[in-house]
C-alpha cells in the first residue's frame, strides 16, 4: 500500500516537471493536517523542497477560491503568501486517479518557544503590520466584493442550538455568555464594517524566523468577516496560552500599531474584548468536534476570566 502511495506521489509530481528523489517524511509541516487527506514534503533533483497535498474532493471548489485569493494577494505584492505552483499545463490543482493534488513551496522556520513567545514585544508589531498591508492589499479583490460578511452571531446561535441538543450539562454553562454578549455586542455586531480576514489569524499560524514571517499559512476560513475578526482571534489565542499576556507588550504593541493605522473603525474598538469573547465559541466547536473535554473545561474558565475583567481589559487597551 505505501509503495503504491509513493508511486501516486512520483506520478503527480511529474504533473509539475517534479522530478522526487525522495519522500522526506521526517520533515515536520506548519499548519493543521486536518486541511487535505493527507501531504507531504518532497525532495526534487532541483534541490528544492515542496509540499504535496491530497485534497479532499468535497472541498476542491473552495481550495480554488482559496489559491484565486493568495494569487491576488501574492501579484499585489503582500509579503508573507505562498503561492500554490501551476502544474506544467496552467492548473492549480491536477486529478490523477481518484485523487486531487497541490503543490507549493516548502517554507523553512525557527519554533515558537511555547508559551514564552506571547510576551515578545517585536512579535506584535510585525503581525499588525501584516494585517494593515492585508487589508491594503485585498482592496478591490476580485470576486469578493458583493458578498455578505461572516456572521459570528449567526455561528453562535446555530452551536449553542447545537450544544443544547447534544451537551446540556455545557448548554447551562454558556447561556451566562450568551446574556452577556446580549447586552452590548449583538446590537453592534452588525454595524462593524467588513472586510477580507485571514480568518484564522494566530501566531501559531505563521512561519517564523528569528526576526519576522516567512509565511503566512492555513488560509482555509479567509473571507469577507468583520474588520476586527483576525485582530480578536489574534489576541484571544494570545491570552489561552497565558492570560497574563493580555496585558504583555506583544498585546499592546500588536494593539497599539493597529490604533495608529487608523483602519479600524472606532464601533470596532468599543467592542473589541466582546469579540474576542464571541470567537472563543469556535475554538468551543473545534474542541467539541474532536470531543477534548480537558479543552471544553479549558475554554470555559478562559471565557469567564474575558467576561470579569473585560472592563480592565478595556482600560489596559484604551479601547
Amino acid at each position: 500500500m505505501q509503495t503504491r502511495l509513493d508511486d501516486s506521489i512520483i506520478d503527480a509530481a511529474a504533473r509539475w516537471s517534479l522530478d522526487v528523489q525522495s519522500i522526506r517524511k521526517d520533515i515536520e509541516i506548519c499548519g493543521s493536517p486536518e486541511r487535505c487527506e493527507f501531504r507531504f514534503v518532497i525532495e526534487c533533483s532541483d534541490n528544492d523542497l515542496y509540499v504535496m497535498k491530497s485534497l479532499i474532493e468535497d472541498e476542491i471548489n473552495h481550495k480554488r477560491k482559496i489559491i484565486s485569493s493568495l494569487n491576488c494577494l501574492f501579484k499585489r505584492g503582500l509579503k508573507g503568501i505562498n503561492p500554490y505552483i501551476p502544474s506544467k499545463d496552467g492548473a492549480y490543482i491536477e486529478k490523477i486517479d481518484s485523487r486531487f493534488w497541490q503543490i507549493s513551496r516548502f517554507i523553512d522556520g525557527v519554533c515558537l518557544k511555547r508559551p514564552e513567545y506571547v510576551f515578545d514585544q517585536w512579535r506584535g508589531n510585525i503581525l499588525a503590520d501584516f494585517l494593515i498591508d492585508l487589508r491594503h492589499k485585498s482592496e478591490t479583490m476580485p470576486g469578493i466584493d458583493g458578498k455578505p460578511p461572516f456572521s459570528i452571531i449567526n455561528y453562535i446561535n446555530t452551536l449553542n442550538d447545537q450544544i443544547k441538543t447534544f451537551e446540556q450539562d455545557l448548554y447551562k454553562k454558556i447561556q451566562p455568555v450568551v446574556d452577556f454578549l446580549e447586552k452590548n455586542f449583538i446590537r453592534t455586531h452588525d454595524n462593524i464594517p467588513a472586510c477580507f480576514c485571514h480568518g484564522d489569524f494566530h501566531a501559531l499560524n505563521m512561519i517564523w524566523s528569528d526576526t519576522g514571517i516567512n509565511a503566512v499559512i492555513d488560509w482555509e476560513f479567509s473571507g469577507i468577516k468583520p474588520e476586527i475578526y483576525d485582530m480578536a482571534n489574534m489576541i484571544g489565542c494570545i491570552g489561552i496560552e497565558n492570560p497574563e499576556a493580555l496585558a504583555g507588550p506583544l498585546v499592546t504593541d500588536f494593539i497599539g500599531r493597529l490604533k495608529k493605522s487608523a483602519m479600524i473603525s472606532d464601533i470596532s474598538w468599543t467592542v473589541l474584548v466582546e469579540f474576542i469573547i464571541a470567537i472563543r465559541f469556535a475554538w468551543l466547536s473545534e474542541w467539541l468536534r474532536h470531543k477534548d473535554h480537558e479543552m471544553i473545561d479549558l475554554e470555559m474558565i478562559y471565557i469567564k476570566l474575558l467576561i470579569d475583567n473585560a472592563n480592565d481589559l478595556k482600560q489596559i487597551w484604551k479601547t
